[in-house]
């Protein structure tokens, strides 16, 4: 019999796991901040500063998968203190690098660490939160990330503004650090550990083999692939973009890109809720919502009209925003979908998906800019894709049949 929960302690648990994605994008996000200076300092090309991005994509696409499973077996509570220990001190090591070589071997290592991130704090959520509250949970689960995206802009360019892009690298990785104590007193109680850990023969468990054949799954990776594109050009190029296009200095750019990452959580928590209240039948998709979610995510398609920094940064905080509500919902409904114990599996799955488009758009990217020393048609085309996919998502028929024991589908 596992121990209950009161709703609050489960809701302190969510929150703590949600941190877990802050942490993680904080290591991630710090490159793409520096971006102007590090490709300076180290003599790259834009094209190469797209294989970076591409490189990191790449490994978390492999490591997810299996980190997911690892997960499901070794339990959230310990699986992600020791990821976090590892992946921060990659993370740090990033401060050393003497060139591009270097930088990008490490790319590789932080997203093989950083792949039990998100399948462990998804496996967290599903485990401790009610049925009636997992919606809303996967909408806060996705503001951890954008959290960490609104941190990092201020914070690496402030520490660059006194001491230098390395050093930079160096402190942000430590801050990341203060998240393994207090997840440790937080899950330390018999209670929660019991709730967390839940062991793989006490409920159904899907194998991944199962899983990656599932309908279920191809849908969410459509929901995704919606998702993906505009959230790719934020993080890996706003920094980039700003200062290719307006000329706005590193240290100023922190004052620019905390918007996108705050819009992108009420996105997520935004329509996580509506999800939650809006009453529909039993197993059907918030399909109207999605629609207003990827038209918002569509307005990339206008940044080529914005007349100043503020205008551009506005777009595409905007479509982050409806990129931020797609995934809410893609995963809330795909979760509901599978057995509770097969969740982190299943994240990692869309997590890869994720990954795919980031591999893809990074390197072509970077490619189109250099040849044509602007980002007007890569806007144009990231906003346009959004909507096949998401109108396949729409129109996709689920599996009525719920593998949570009595969960009501978000």
């Amino acid at each position: 019999m596992i121990p209950p929960l009161s709703r609050t302690h489960a809701w302190i648990i969510a929150l703590a796991a949600t941190l877990t994605m802050t942490v993680s994008y904080i290591d991630r996000q710090t490159l793409a901040v520096l971006g102007p200076v590090v490709t300076k300092a180290l003599d790259m090309t834009d094209a190469e500063y797209g294989l970076l991005h591409s490189a990191f994509a790449f490994a978390y696409l492999l490591a997810t998968p299996l980190c997911g499973w690892w997960i499901g077996r070794i339990g959230p509570r310990r699986g992600l203190v020791i990821s976090v220990l590892i992946w921060s001190s990659v993370a740090a090591m990033h401060a050393l690098v003497p060139g591009f070589g270097v930088l990008f071997a490490l790319r590789i290592l932080l997203g093989i660490t950083e792949g039990p991130s998100y399948p462990g704090s998804a496996q967290t959520i599903q485990n401790v939160l009610p049925p009636e509250d997992r919606a809303r949970g996967f909408g806060v689960l996705f503001s951890g990330s954008s959290i960490g995206g609104m941190i990092v802009p201020p914070l690496a360019s402030a520490i660059f503004a006194m001491w230098g892009w390395r050093e930079a690298f160096l402190i942000t990785a430590v801050v990341g650090l203060v998240w393994v104590p207090i997840w440790i007193v937080l899950t330390s109680h018999r209670a929660v550990k019991a709730r967390i850990d839940v062991k793989p023969a006490a409920q159904e468990r899907e194998s991944f083999r199962t899983l990656l054949r599932s309908p279920v799954i191809h849908r969410a990776l459509m929901g995704v692939f919606a998702a993906a594109p505009a959230i790719g050009l934020m993080l890996a190029w706003g920094a980039k973009y700003l200062d290719k296009t307006w000329a706005i200095n590193q240290e100023s750019i922190g004052g620019y890109l905390w918007l996108p990452p705050l819009l992108f959580d009420l996105g997520a928590i935004g329509f996580g809720d509506l999800a939650t209240r809006i009453k529909r039948a039993p197993g059907a998709p918030p399909r109207l919502l999605f629609g207003i979610a990827a038209a918002m995510a569509a307005m990339l398609i206008a940044l080529p009209m914005a007349g100043s920094a503020w205008q551009a940064v506005a777009i595409i905080s905007l479509s982050v925003c409806g990129s931020g509500g797609l995934y809410a919902l893609t995963v809330s409904d795909a979760f509901a979908r599978v057995a509770p114990t097969s969740v982190s599996m299943a994240g990692g799955l869309i997590a890869c998906a994720q990954s795919i488009v980031f591999v893809v758009m990074n390197p072509v990217i970077g490619s189109v800019v250099d040849s044509y020393g602007h980002y007007d048609g890569v806007a144009i085309v990231i906003g346009a894709v959004t909507i096949p996919f998401a109108l396949v998502w729409i129109a996709w028929q689920p599996n009525p049949g719920l593998r949570a024991s009595g969960a009501r589908t978000p």
